[in-house]
C-alpha cells in the first residue's frame, strides 16, 4: 500500500492509496515479520522468534499464522484505515474529555481505475484546501502531501527508518 496524495482539513481526510497485493504476495516471511514490526511489537510467539529463541516446530507453525495474518492485513486497505484512524479518535476524544465515536463513518472508498480518474483524484485532493478557502495555494496548505513534497528536501533526514525502506 502506497499512499501517491493525502491531505487533512480538519474534520476529515482525503487520500489517495495505491493498493498492490500482488507485492504483498512476494514479501518473505521475514519482510512481512519487519513490516509488521514497524508498526507493532506482534503476537509473543512472534517476539520470541524475532528475538532468535529456538522454537518448536508448533511454534513455528504458529509463527507462520501470524505472518500470514500480517500479510493480509498489511495490503487492507480497511486494516490501514483502522490504524490511521484510532489513534486520530483517542487523541481528540482525549483532548475534549469524552468518549465514543470520533469519526462520522467507517471510511468510503472509490476505485480509480484509469489514469484520468486517478488525475481527477489527485488533483481534487490538491485543489481541496484552496477550494475551502483554508489555503491560498495547494503548497501552502497545511497538512497535505503536496507541502509535504515541495519540502521534501529539508525533511528527508527525518524519515524513520520503517517507512525509507519502503
Amino acid at each position: 500500500m502506497s499512499p501517491f496524495k493525502w491531505e487533512g482539513p480538519g474534520n476529515h481526510l482525503h487520500l489517495v492509496i495505491k493498493l498492490n497485493p500482488a507485492e504483498a504476495t512476494q514479501w518473505s516471511a521475514e519482510e512481512v515479520l519487519e513490516r509488521w514490526r514497524c508498526l507493532f511489537k506482534g503476537a509473543p510467539i512472534v517476539q520470541r522468534y524475532a528475538g532468535g529463541e529456538s522454537l518448536t516446530p508448533v511454534e513455528y507453525e504458529a509463527v507462520d499464522i501470524c505472518m500470514e495474518s500480517y500479510r493480509q492485513r498489511l495490503q487492507s486497505l480497511s486494516w490501514f484505515m483502522k490504524c490511521l484512524n484510532e489513534p486520530i479518535a483517542r487523541q481528540a476524544n482525549k483532548e475534549d474529555n469524552c468518549t465514543g465515536h470520533f469519526w462520522e463513518s467507517r471510511f468510503k472508498s472509490q476505485a480509480l481505475l484509469t489514469e484520468q480518474a486517478l488525475l481527477s483524484a489527485m488533483t481534487y485532493v490538491d485543489l481541496n484546501p484552496v477550494r475551502a478557502c483554508i489555503a491560498d495555494t495547494p503548497e501552502t496548505s497545511e497538512y497535505t502531501s503536496i507541502k509535504g513534497r515541495s519540502m521534501a528536501p529539508a525533511i528527508a533526514a527525518l524519515v524513520h527508518p520503517c517507512t525509507s525502506a519502503y
